[in-house]
């Protein structure tokens, strides 16, 4: 069976197939299946509608079971936000090291015990008969007051995680996909795909 991966990214590719295999499942991204020159125009107010605005466009353009995912960072203090805005939260070309500053500004002189945040995703996987999963992964930690880390992207710099006493972008990727917000997202969707794909047998 064929599926479609809403994005072009290979690293989301590999994570997302290694867990559809096991359902006999060949993910492809959109790019893959030809749609290169596709703007979905994410504009919900959750990662959950976001990710199935994604999933809704490509499905109704290829007709194929579709997958879409939608992340970001919600700190508590700021009421949630950057939120679905992370990746454009100083501006709409907003680099990571423009979002980290606005971040750090935001929160200057916040106390360490108010600093707490999670990173998000939410997997939605929408059938040909309109049938939905939505898996969501969370993680949490704080938000130190300076970047931290050689490796990453994003808010993994200031991302610190207590029980490993290292942000994300300290800890290295081997470790970060094992307990990232992504990685449990997978692990709830393998779950919920298992007991659909048993339902329907």
């Amino acid at each position: 069976m064929k599926a479609i991966l809403a994005s072009g990214n290979k690293h989301k590719l590999e994570e997302i197939s290694a867990i559809l295999k096991d359902f006999e499942y060949e993910l492809v991204t959109m790019y893959d299946a030809g749609l290169t020159d596709f703007e979905i125009i994410e504009d919900g107010d959750t990662f959950e509608a976001n990710s199935l605005i994604k999933a809704e466009a490509v499905l109704k353009e290829l007709g194929v079971t579709t997958l879409a995912d939608d992340s970001g960072l919600e700190v508590a203090y700021l009421n949630g936000a950057p939120g679905v805005y992370s990746a454009r939260y100083a501006g709409e070309n907003a680099t990571y090291k423009d979002n980290n500053k606005k971040l750090l500004e935001e929160l200057a002189g916040v106390e360490e015990a108010k600093r707490g945040a999670k990173f998000v995703t939410v997997i939605t996987m929408l059938f040909e008969n309109g049938d939905t999963l939505v898996a969501r992964g969370e993680v949490e930690g704080q938000i130190i007051t300076e970047l931290r880390g050689p490796e990453g992207f994003g808010y993994d710099p200031l991302f610190y995680v207590p029980e490993y006493d290292k942000t994300f972008a300290e800890m290295g990727s081997e470790v970060k996909n094992k307990i990232s917000h992504r990685a449990n997202a997978l692990i709830e969707l393998k779950k919920l795909l298992k007991e659909y794909l048993s339902e329907k047998n």
